[in-house]
């Protein structure tokens, strides 16, 4: 049996930067392995998604719709045993050319051999490419 030494705040940080590294190149594939077969993605604006395999179809739906999309993450920071930072993101739809920002702080909780088990994304309201305040979807 082996004793697992738990995650230090700075290492939980540095595998959620990875994360933000691997989504913002669109790397599903990269990425899937980062989940636990039990893990949660709750997004405000996209909903909930349970397994990684929920989860990396609703991402490559996502990375489809919006081939451009980039995340700024920032303000990294370890609370409550998770990690929490600050993200701005913007996008343009491919099929209609529809503009997406949006900003929010998202947090993400790693198992013990640190493995993503729940990912929440509270975003603020989109802009569409009229500037309406529609939802981003």
């Amino acid at each position: 049996m082996t004793l697992q030494t738990p995650m230090t705040e700075l290492e939980s940080i540095e595998l959620a930067r990875a994360y933000v590294a691997l989504s913002n190149a669109h790397r599903v594939e990269l990425i899937l392995p980062m989940f636990a077969a039990e893990a949660v993605y709750i997004s405000s604006a996209l909903g909930e998604f349970s397994g990684p395999r929920a989860i990396g179809d609703m991402m490559q739906g996502f990375f489809t719709r919006y081939p451009n999309v980039f995340r700024l993450a920032e303000n990294f920071r370890f609370s409550h045993g998770r990690v929490t930072f600050d993200f701005g993101l913007q996008a343009s739809a491919v099929d209609s050319g529809e503009q997406l920002q949006r900003q929010g702080v998202e947090h993400i909780e790693f198992d013990g051999q640190g493995l993503i088990i729940k990912l929440e994304v509270q975003a603020s309201m989109g802009l569409d490419s009229a500037g309406t305040g529609k939802p981003g979807r």
